[in-house]
This record gives C-alpha cells, structure tokens and sequence, in this order.
C-alpha cells in the first residue's frame, strides 16, 4: 500500500517525541473503551495495513463465524499521554474499525457518528456539539471503592470546602496536554460532583473528546487514591451527573444555521425544526442517551434533571434550553438538550441526536409554543393542558419507545441496534430479578 505524505509526517513526529509505545483505541457499543498496545516499531506497519484483532470478543461486535477485523488509527488524534512515565513515553490513536474486505465496520460506534455526519454534510449542515461532563470524586478503603464523596462542597464552591480544586487542575493540565481546550471546570451541587467543558467542536471530535476526558479523569483521580465516576447517581438524595449537549448546525459558508437575528429567541426556522424533531424523538433516544438502569434514578422531578419534553429558554426544567442571545456572539447560537448522561455512548448518542434533529428538518416540523415556567410545579391536569409529555422512568420503558421508533434505528443501523437491544435488554433482566436491600428493608419482617 505504501504511505502517504501525511502518514510519515506522523511517524516523524512520533520519533521526535521519544514514543516507545503506542495504544490503538477505540470503544464497543456501550461506549467502554478498549485498547491495544503496541511497541512504536510496529506503527509504520500499522499506519500503512491497520492491525487485526478478534471482533467477537467485543461487546456487540461480531460473531465467531465472522470474528476477524482490522483498525486503523486516525493520525488526526495522534496525543502523547501525559501522565505515562517520561522514560518510556506512551502516545495514543483513535481507531476506526474495518472488515478484512476494507469496508468500514457496521458496527463500529465511531463509523456510525460519521455516517451520520456525512448525511447531514449532503443536505448542507455540519453539526457541532458541546458536551458538559459531570462526574463524582469518591474515596477508597484500601482498594474497595466507596460512595463517600471526596468533599462536602456545593456548586461553584471553592477552597477549602472544594478540597478537589487541585485534582480539577491536574485533570485541565492534563487535558490541555492531550490537545483540548478546557472552557471551565466548577464544583458541581452534590458533594464530591464537578463538571468539566470542553470547546464546542464538530461531533466527531467532540465525541473523542468526551471518550478521552472519562478516562483522563479516572487516570487523575486514580494518583490521588481517589475513584472517579461517571454513573450518573451513585448517591441516593442528591443531584445525579448529566452531560448537557449544546448543538448547532453550521452551513458551508462557515455561518451558524440556527441564527436568525429577527427572531425572539434568535433561532431560525432550521433550529426550530431540529429542536421539534429531537423533541418529538426524545422518548425513543433516551435508551442512547441514557443507557443504563441507573440513569432512571437521576431522570426524576427535584434533582435539577429534565423530566419533561419541552423546550425553553431561562426554564432549566425544560428537555431542550435555549441559552440567551448575546450581542456579536451570532455563532455560539445554540439547543442545550439536558438528558444525556456520561455513562452513554458519545458517538452514538450523537449520531441519533443528529439523526433526530435532521428528520424534523426534512419534515418541516414546527415545535410546541416555548414553556417558560417551572414545570417541576405543573400537575398532571397543567401537563395535559399544555400537552407536556414525559420522559420514560425505566430503561425498560425506554427500550420500548426505541424499539418502536424507526429514526433511531436508522440512526444506529440494523447491526448495532440489535446488538444494543439485546445488550440493554439483558441488562434491565438482570436487573428486574435481583433482590434488593431495599426489598428486603421492605418486606421481610412485615409480611
């Protein structure tokens, strides 16, 4: 095959960097990362025919019939990491995933965000994404994690009740160092719960972003003697982790699609049309977004978590926010959606967020009158009145709007959707038989 221009440019910067080995990244359906290391000799080898491994040991991946596949690193997202040891420095690729025939993989999570961009790139859109990742700092007994959060701060606090201030620092060295610009880092509201922002970027670099933070967390949480966690509520009676996702779509000419300077809210009537579209789809994107049984437990009324499926501009209840218009600041025009969690999957969740949004587009849907209120203090009559809908209370619940809904599957593919049924439907099963602490608190003695 030979390589390109671009290619040994990549394996100079490599040596001058004094890389001894290489990690070739990339995630399974649930969003865990996975990795192969290899020694930096190997990479002109691998730069020029990618590296083979066996896709059936990955979750929703293949079958052992059709086991075999290949990656290929991106050379775009080439980072020395910066808390591996000087002497034998370690450099990482994300990879893009392909079948032994060169076709990109059905299956890979990353191929289907970019699937998903490309179509979008036909119809005239780039869609840029911000995400805003949420996470806990927990002790350790030893090696037994814990749930006791690290501090006792509440939201933007600081020194000496945020005792995580110099972690957040390390973590924004260290992500600054890996080629991401950190656009904030606070106390979040419950004890021991931070939030991180990382520049708005086109979705794909976005969602390697948010791949890259998790881990970059964890690693730095991991020199204090701490566990950091991205479950999005691990302590019951307090506010759980969410990643907000601010979005916009931008034409060819590099202007922000959803602008519209006559506008009330400034939006356009693209942005009206993909708020309505990923509104109506809410329901049957929250399995992506999220995931898992305790993501349910974090989607309830009092928590500052969005419940119900409207959209607004100051009302921090509604699904969708519309953040205020600030005067020659026309790009940053944007649609917070506030379900997501970070325990999701970001190239999926991205890619049916996307897919969702364009549908309402190509169908020209208008969405309901903004809610400006707090809904939080609607009852069921004013919920009905306004047409308000809410978001499933289970993941079972949520499986099932997927299942029915054929914008998410399109999203996802036919391969990783049933894939991703299967997996999640085997997790809420498991979860559905389990006797809990709870139930036994419950029951035993009284009946």
């Amino acid at each position: 095959m030979g390589l390109d221009a671009a290619k040994k440019d990549m394996l100079s910067k490599v040596k001058s960097d004094g890389i001894k080995f290489v990690h070739l990244q990339f995630t399974d359906i649930l969003g865990i990362l996975k990795s192969v290391a290899v020694p930096v000799e190997r990479l002109e080898d691998i730069l020029d025919k990618g590296i083979w491994f066996d896709g059936s040991s990955i979750e929703g991946f293949a079958r052992i019939s059709e086991s075999d596949m290949f990656l290929q690193p991106d050379i775009s997202t080439y980072r020395v990491i910066p808390w591996k040891s000087q002497e034998y420095k370690v450099a990482r690729f994300i990879c893009d995933v392909f079948t032994p025939d060169g076709n990109p993989y059905v299956g890979d999570p990353r191929g289907i965000l970019k699937k998903a961009v490309a179509e979008a790139k036909k119809e005239g859109f780039s869609y840029f994404t911000g995400p805003e990742v949420e996470f806990f700092l927990l002790k350790k007994d030893g090696e037994k994690i814990t749930t006791i959060p690290h501090d006792v701060g509440g939201y933007f606090d600081y020194s000496p009740l945020d005792l995580a201030s110099e972690i957040r620092r390390d973590i924004i060295i260290a992500l600054e160092a890996l080629g991401m610009t950190v656009e904030m880092s606070h106390h979040e509201v419950g004890p021991g719960q931070h939030e991180i922002d990382v520049k708005y970027g086109d979705a794909l670099s976005s969602a390697d972003n948010v791949i890259t933070l998790k881990y970059t967390i964890k690693a730095i949480a991991q020199k204090y003697g701490l566990h950091a966690t991205c479950m999005p509520k691990p302590i019951f009676g307090v506010n759980g982790s969410g990643m907000h996702v601010h979005q916009s779509l931008f034409d060819p000419k590099g202007n922000n699609a959803f602008f519209d300077a006559s506008n009330k809210y400034k939006l356009s009537k693209v942005a009206y049309s993909f708020i309505a579209g990923q509104l109506k789809h809410s329901r049957a994107m929250s399995s992506v977004l999220a995931p898992t049984v305790n993501s349910y437990k974090r989607l309830v009324p009092g928590y500052e978590a969005p419940v119900y499926v409207c959209w607004g501009q100051v009302n921090r209840s509604a699904l969708i926010r519309i953040p205020r218009f600030s005067p020659g600041r026309e790009l940053a025009t944007r649609a917070e959606l506030r379900c997501p969690d970070p325990s999701c999957n970001p190239y999926l969740a991205f890619a049916v967020m996307l897919k969702a949004g364009m549908d309402g587009i190509k169908n020209n849907m208008v969405p309901p009158e903004s809610t400006e209120e707090d809904v939080y203090e609607f009852d069921s009559e004013a919920l009905k009145k306004r047409n308000i809908a809410t978001l499933p209370s289970s993941l079972r619940e949520a499986l099932d709007e997927t299942a029915a809904n054929p914008i998410v599957k399109s999203a996802l593919g036919d391969h990783t959707y049933t894939k991703f049924m299967e997996a999640k439907s085997a997790e809420w099963d498991d979860y559905r038989i389990k006797v809990t602490g709870w139930e036994i608190d419950k029951y035993l003695e009284s009946i």
